[in-house]
């Protein structure tokens, strides 16, 4: 038997919001929210603070793993685009619809943004982005 250092992704800490969960790594952090949730500015801001316990001077990357509909108040990126060491967004969805609604919050943003329909490769994308720079 061997007791090695495993490759496990250990979570740093997770917060549960009144919205859903921020789940939070390394160098990136994953957001899954309720059903029926409303992202706006001033629930931005509660995610903007977790980043800035986690990461003030720190690269990182921001996943939103889209299981169910929820509604962004689309003004909310012109606050996420001002984190100049967010170096990464993505969203990850099974969902035609939440591939539609990229297209318009990816005109918001303005930064790298990418739609994934799989997990692992958004993971991917978003850890080569934040080494990258």
């Amino acid at each position: 038997m061997s007791i090695g250092q495993s490759k496990k992704t250990v979570i740093v800490r997770e917060y549960h919001l009144d919205i859903g969960k921020v789940q939070v790594y390394n160098d990136y952090i994953v957001a899954i929210f309720d059903e029926g949730a409303t992202i706006t500015l001033e629930r931005a801001y509660q995610i903007i603070g977790i980043t800035e316990i986690h990461f003030r001077n720190k690269k990182f990357g921001y996943i939103s793993l889209r299981k169910h509909s929820y509604a962004i108040d689309p003004t909310v990126y012109n606050y996420i685009r001002e984190l100049d060491n967010l170096k990464a967004f993505a969203i990850v969805s099974l969902k035609e619809i939440d591939m539609h609604n990229f297209k318009i919050e990816k005109l918001f943003y303005k930064k790298p943004m990418k739609f994934f329909i799989e997990y692992e490769n958004a993971l991917a994308w978003v850890k080569r982005r934040v080494r990258a720079k």
